[in-house]
């Protein structure tokens, strides 16, 4: 098995960040699951063919048969096994992406939890979308800059050669209001605020707030709260050598104990072990 596999140096991308990428070329019957993403997984066949076994919204499991010039998509928190063909394993390119806008990505490509395989209507967008992935995995020495662009470019290709894209939906008063709690969140993440102070500033009550924002995102507003503050634990526990509690302290918590539960149930790690892994 041929492996080339790459971690994202930064997760200061709100809108839409990279996390890991690669390209494999399996051996014969090779497997991985059954197992659960944290963000969005994205991969596409080059070659061979294998299987997806994957739990749809309502948690049936459901096999497919993807080949050549497919791909499959898998959703955080789906229960996920897939598996090399023991003829003609296959050969595929992957990323792993989150952020505020993937849902309208997908909405845009039809995918869900009820359809996660990607076929193309046209040979030559794939292609195009092929290259990117491609490019993607084999520039790891770029900066984080030009990788997210070509991220972007994958994603817009993605879209394009759907079966049947659906328009992006048109910005409305919703936008603004996410836009609004958005900024408020990233201006003031370190001090004590809750979900009603954010309601507050956007002028709309908690619960409408929760809604639009669940649909626009894929995520509530306190599920983004306590992302963007380990995203930027994440960041102080790699660049500076403060200590743990101050690092909490930084990003909003004044209980050490509850800072590093948050921050071991969006990492898997305590933030302790998750600076010495990233050392």
């Amino acid at each position: 098995m041929n492996n080339n596999f790459h971690i994202f140096p930064s997760e200061n991308f709100i809108d839409l960040c990279l996390y890991q990428y690669g390209h494999e070329k399996c051996a014969p019957g090779h497997l991985f699951g059954p197992a659960t993403r944290n963000h969005y997984l994205f991969h596409y066949v080059l070659s061979g063919t294998g299987t997806l076994m994957a739990a749809d919204s309502k948690g049936e499991n459901h096999s497919y048969q993807i080949r050549s010039g497919q791909g499959f998509m898998i959703f955080p928190g789906q229960i996920t096994t897939y598996i090399a063909d023991v003829n003609v394993p296959w050969e595929y390119v992957w990323v792993e992406f989150d952020g505020l806008r993937t849902t309208e990505i997908l909405n845009v490509c039809d995918f869900s939890a009820d359809s996660p395989v990607y076929r193309t209507r046209s040979a030559e967008l794939r292609e195009k979308m092929a290259k990117e992935l491609l490019y993607i995995s084999e520039h790891s020495d770029q900066s984080v800059f030009h990788l997210m662009g070509h991220l972007y470019l994958f994603l817009d290709l993605l879209a394009q050669s759907a079966p049947a894209p659906k328009p992006a939906v048109n910005s409305k008063m919703s936008d603004y209001y996410i836009k609004e709690a958005i900024n408020f969140i990233e201006q003031n993440f370190q001090n004590d605020i809750s979900i009603e102070d954010v309601a507050a500033v956007c002028g709309i009550n908690r619960s409408y707030l929760g809604r639009i924002f669940r649909t626009s995102t894929g995520r509530s507003p306190q599920e983004f709260l306590i992302s963007y503050r380990m995203t930027k634990a994440a960041e102080l526990l790699k660049l500076t050598t403060l200590s743990v509690s101050d690092i909490g302290c930084a990003v909003g918590y004044e209980n050490p104990l509850h800072f590093s539960r948050a921050f071991k149930n969006v990492y898997g790690v305590s933030p302790r072990e998750w600076r010495n892994l990233h050392k």
